[in-house]
């Protein structure tokens, strides 16, 4: 029995703590109970951006910029969170963003209704372990279901560039672009074929002018930098072989650095700008020597040697910035230099043409038949800034899911019809769980089916009365079956072209599955004493 020292009352209520001042500590079902709600409460703030029907969010900045967005990804990493659960799913939205381009709001969604669930089993006081082994043995039968649902049309040129587009048209239909959705479809999977199986994006490039509408956009073959031709450079270059370079060419003025130059008299300085002239003209004359008609260089080209060139019929190009001239020389087959004096091992880029273009009011210079068949450029067109880059973030996506689409060719129905698909299968494996685990198996069924709902809910209809008829059809085996959002009705996903990518809701399923199971094991959530300022010396 303890006893209280000689002197000291003993106090029954004080708590003893090894944590140092101003540490907290939050234990067991008060731990849990903060990780739900901060989990939650990022659910609850992105759900309403899912779906054809989503609506967008206003993000401003302490300095004043504001950026009009759905997509989930740049909602959840542009916003503040202090709550440890909250930035679990913000780190599974960007994960999902990063390996697939798309459906990160759909998995922060999945992963908030999943805890949802998983809180009511919790009051019942269902242990989280339980709960834990129910949700896994729930999603690996619900990714066989989606996997035995797949349709594999890659060894068909012509059906798999339908189901791309499809996806195109599934992945913009949320997105600012859905009012041309068709046209941007076009231009996505045109761009991804050029690709030919490759996921590096690099190959695209993405101008935005505003100006026009979204409308006005389209797709031009080559590449085009932001950059315009210098004075009495020529215009138009044919059969171009083009030296990308990184080396200065402005010596031809005095750049002496950190050093006092004492001259007798203004001849002396006249020399060494002579030498200095002499000096940059023997670069130009190596750089001749490359036999290159095209010298496209990272930093500035002055006066001399850029009339050099001129009046040696070698088209200029000054001040492409890093990564024009890391793409110029992908898209062209030519590599950067930065030393000219060993010409026969420096490789030069090809293309067909080179040529000074308009856009809008600005003037920018277009490679085209770039060795590289890959390249191509999306011209955007628009309103304003915001507009643009949320089309940019958009088509961005859109791109994302086609390369990955086009490398891994399995596809799903869209519309809710996967996530039902998944659920009813569910379902079935409750009815063989004995027992605790099964109502975990079931809450995770219920989580599925609450996808669709949100869909329905953002559009303004029935979520409940969709849902169940959703349900009801599945179980009646109309496997195809999904949420027409254009009527408000069920409708056959299959006939409707409501394509997603496989590898997109495999990934989706099992980032939200490993996102709660991670929430659910926390049990005591430790905070540590922010660090004091200490008063630097005057």
């Amino acid at each position: 029995m303890m006893q209280s020292m000689p002197g000291v009352p003993f106090n029954l209520d004080a708590v003893p703590t090894v944590l140092k001042d101003s540490a907290t500590e939050e234990k067991g079902e008060t731990a849990r109970l903060s990780s739900f709600v901060g989990a939650l409460a990022i659910t609850d703030l992105v759900k309403t951006t899912l779906g054809p029907k989503g609506m967008d969010k206003i993000l401003q900045s302490s300095s004043g910029s504001v950026t009009i967005t759905n997509d989930g990804a740049t909602i959840l990493k542009s916003i503040y969170i202090d709550n440890p659960a909250a930035k679990i799913l913000v780190d599974i939205s960007k994960t999902q963003d990063d390996e697939v381009g798309d459906g990160t709001t759909s998995v922060c969604c999945l992963a908030g209704e999943l805890l949802r669930e998983a809180e009511k089993l919790v009051d019942q006081r269902i242990h989280p372990q339980i709960i834990i082994a129910g949700f896994r043995k729930a999603a690996t039968c619900a990714e066989d279901a989606l996997l035995a649902a797949t349709v594999d049309n890659g060894g068909n040129a012509d059906k798999m560039r339908d189901d791309l587009y499809n996806i195109a048209c599934t992945t913009l239909s949320s997105k600012v672009l859905s009012q041309a959705r068709d046209q941007f479809s076009s231009i996505s999977v045109d761009a991804v074929l050029r690709l030919k199986g490759s996921t590096n994006l690099d190959h695209i490039q993405i101008i935005k002018k505003p100006g026009g509408s979204l409308k006005d956009s389209y797709l031009e073959e080559g590449f085009i930098l932001a950059k315009s031709l210098g004075v009495g450079q020529p215009k138009v270059m044919e059969n171009a072989k083009i030296l990308v370079s990184n080396t200065p060419m402005d010596t031809d003025k005095v750049k002496i650095y950190g050093a006092k130059v004492r001259v007798d008299s203004l001849a002396r300085v006249a020399e060494i700008e002579e030498a200095e002239r002499e000096k940059m003209m023997n670069k130009c004359e190596k750089i001749l020597d490359h036999k290159c008609n095209v010298f496209v260089n990272r930093q500035l080209i002055y006066n001399r040697p850029e009339q050099f060139f001129a009046d040696n019929g070698v088209m200029a190009i000054e001040h492409a910035d890093f990564d024009g001239i890391e793409r110029i020389a992908l898209v062209t087959g030519g590599e950067v230099v930065s030393t000219f004096d060993s010409p026969e091992t420096a490789v030069l880029g090809r293309c067909e043409k080179i040529q000074e273009i308009i856009i809008g009011e600005d003037r920018l210079i277009q490679f085209s038949g770039c060795a590289k068949g890959e390249a191509c450029t999306i011209v955007l067109r628009g309103a304003n800034e915001q507009l643009l880059d949320e089309a940019e973030r958009s088509l961005h996506d859109a791109l994302c899911v086609l390369s990955q689409t086009a490398k891994e060719t399995k596809t799903v129905l869209g519309g809710g019809c996967s996530e039902a698909l998944m659920a009813n299968a569910v379902d079935e494996l409750a009815k063989s769980v004995a027992g605790k685990e099964s109502l975990a198996v079931e809450s995770f069924a219920r989580a599925l089916r609450a996808l669709p709902g949100i869909i329905a809910d953002n559009a303004g209809y029935d979520s409940s009365e969709l849902v169940a008829q959703l349900r009801a059809a599945h179980a009646a085996g109309k496997s195809t079956c999904g949420l027409n959002m254009n009527d408000g009705t069920i409708g056959d996903m299959r006939e409707l072209g409501v394509t997603e990518s496989w590898k997109l809701k495999r990934q989706m399923l099992n980032s939200a599955t490993e996102a709660a199971e991670m929430i659910l094991r926390v049990d005591d959530i430790l905070r540590a004493t922010p660090r004091p300022r200490e008063d630097r010396p005057h």
